[in-house]
């Protein structure tokens, strides 16, 4: 049943004369603009990072702007599922001492790199990443990929990460106490380029906080992440394809980070070239 609203008719056209104020007017525009970025960014940036976002772009709109709109309108990002990490540190292999020592402010790239295996459901079984990652950069700078957590796994990524960025003598390398960190076959690569092991004390998760955070959100759980959306990968192929489109094209590229000033791994790296050049 309709309901008939009593309104003069003077009023009724009075309102639809009315003229929109540029108050409103900037505000339509906001929304717009905060809808585009969100969709631009794919859905992975809370309210900072998106101001941060928009800034950039050069557009004026305040964080608390950004904030009103999208709780009014009910914009959130993707919810993540979890990466767990994996540590079989019940073995009596050799350990690297604590030389990090949660001292996690490096002063250039390639002065501290930390490690870590993660694994991903598919439906064909798990898939496990072994990463690689610059402390002053935040770039993952190696990494590998596979049906199997071995130790070959571990030496594939950080043997990536050298041949990327051919680091010094005296780059300390941290990971946790993994039966797969401690493998001979590792081990050798550390000695081979005279780097300096490290390894987080046993059952400290944040003497490794960095790496186990690599894809995860400011303010989060270290272990969400926006790697993974919310379909289940029906192939070890499908996830592989998007893993590595994401840390390629996504994380190392384009993805801002608070702790980087609101900038992406890659322009931090050029920043510091450019500047020392």
């Amino acid at each position: 049943m309709c309901r008939v609203l009593k309104v003069k008719p003077s009023s009724y056209y009075d309102w639809i004369n009315r003229d929109i104020s540029d108050q409103q007017i900037h505000r339509n525009q906001s929304e717009l603009l905060v809808r585009a970025a969100h969709s631009e960014t794919k859905e992975r940036y809370g309210i900072e990072r998106l101001h941060a976002h928009l800034s950039e772009q050069r557009h004026d709109i305040s964080p608390y702007m950004v904030r009103s709109i999208k709780e009014e309108h009910s914009i959130k990002c993707r919810r993540h599922k979890r990466f767990k990490v994996t540590t079989d540190s019940n073995h009596n292999k050799l350990v690297y001492p604590n030389v990090l020592d949660q001292k996690f402010d490096a002063s250039r790239p390639n002065q501290a790199w930390v490690s870590d295996i993660t694994y991903i459901w598919t439906l064909e079984g798990w898939l496990y990443l072994a990463g690689v990652k610059d402390l002053y950069t935040k770039e993952l700078v190696g990494y590998a990929i596979n049906k199997r957590m071995t130790a070959d796994l571990v030496c594939r990524a950080l043997n990536m990460a050298i041949k990327n960025k051919g680091p010094s003598q005296g780059l300390i390398v941290q990971s946790d106490r993994g039966s797969q960190y401690c493998s001979h076959a590792y081990h050798k690569i550390i000695k081979q380029h005279q780097f300096k092991g490290s390894m987080s004390a046993k059952g400290n998760c944040f003497d490794n906080a960095p790496i186990e955070s690599f894809s995860g959100e400011e303010h989060c759980s270290a272990r969400k992440n926006e790697l993974v959306y919310h379909q289940d990968y029906k192939t070890r192929f499908a996830a592989i394809s998007d893993i590595i489109g994401y840390i390629e094209l996504y994380y190392n590229q384009t993805r801002i980070q608070k702790g980087l000033g609101y900038k992406s791994p890659r322009q931090v790296w050029f920043d510091y070239y450019r500047q020392a050049a």
